[in-house]
C-alpha cells in the first residue's frame, strides 16, 4: 500500500505538467523555426535552382507536416518526462530527445544555409542514429512516446533520401 502512495506523490501536478509540455512544445517549435531561417531565404533561391528527384513534394506540404510533427515529439517527450520526473532513466531519453532536436534544426542550417547538400546528408545520417536512440529510450518508459516518434523517423528518412538524391543529381 505504501509503493502505491508513494507513487501517486511522485506523479507530477497538473500545473507543473501543463507546464512542461508548454516547455517542449516550445522548445520543438522553436527547434523548427531556427530551422526555418536558414531555410525561408534560399527555398525560391537557391533551392529552387537545383536539380531534384521526382518524389520531390510540393514546397507548401513541408510546413504543416513539420508543425504536426514537431507537435507529436512535444508529446511524445512529455510522455517520457510524465513516466517518473527526475528519474535517470528520464533525464537520459530527454538528453537523447534534445540531442536529436538540435541535430533537426542544424540539418537545415548546412543543408540550405550552407547550401551543402553534403553537409546536410551528414548531419541527417547523424540526425536518424540520434532518432533512434531516443526512440530505443523513450520505448522503455512509454511505448506511445515511441509510437508518437514513428511519422517523425518516417519523414527524416524521406528527408534523407531526397538530400541523398539531391546531393546525387547536383
Amino acid at each position: 500500500m505504501s509503493l502505491v502512495r508513494d507513487r501517486e506523490l511522485m506523479k507530477p501536478q497538473p500545473v507543473k505538467s501543463a507546464a512542461v509540455l508548454a516547455g517542449l512544445l516550445l522548445a520543438c517549435l522553436a527547434a523548427g523555426a531556427l530551422g526555418s531561417w536558414a531555410t525561408i531565404p534560399n527555398v525560391g533561391t537557391w533551392y529552387e535552382g537545383l536539380a531534384k528527384p521526382g518524389f520531390t513534394p510540393p514546397n507548401w506540404v513541408f510546413t504543416p507536416v513539420w508543425t504536426a510533427l514537431y507537435i507529436a515529439m512535444a508529446v511524445a517527450a512529455w510522455l517520457v518526462w510524465r513516466a517518473d520526473p527526475g528519474a535517470p532513466e528520464v533525464r537520459a531519453a530527454l538528453t537523447a530527445f534534445f540531442v536529436q532536436l538540435v541535430l533537426n534544426a542544424a540539418w537545415s542550417w548546412a543543408f540550405f544555409g550552407l547550401h551543402s547538400p553534403l553537409l546536410g546528408l551528414i548531419v541527417i545520417l547523424a540526425l536518424i542514429a540520434a532518432i533512434v536512440w531516443t526512440m530505443r529510450l523513450f520505448w522503455l518508459l512509454s511505448p506511445l512516446a515511441t509510437a508518437l516518434m514513428v511519422p517523425y523517423l518516417a519523414w527524416v528518412l524521406y528527408a534523407c533520401a531526397l538530400n541523398g538524391a539531391i546531393l546525387a543529381l547536383n
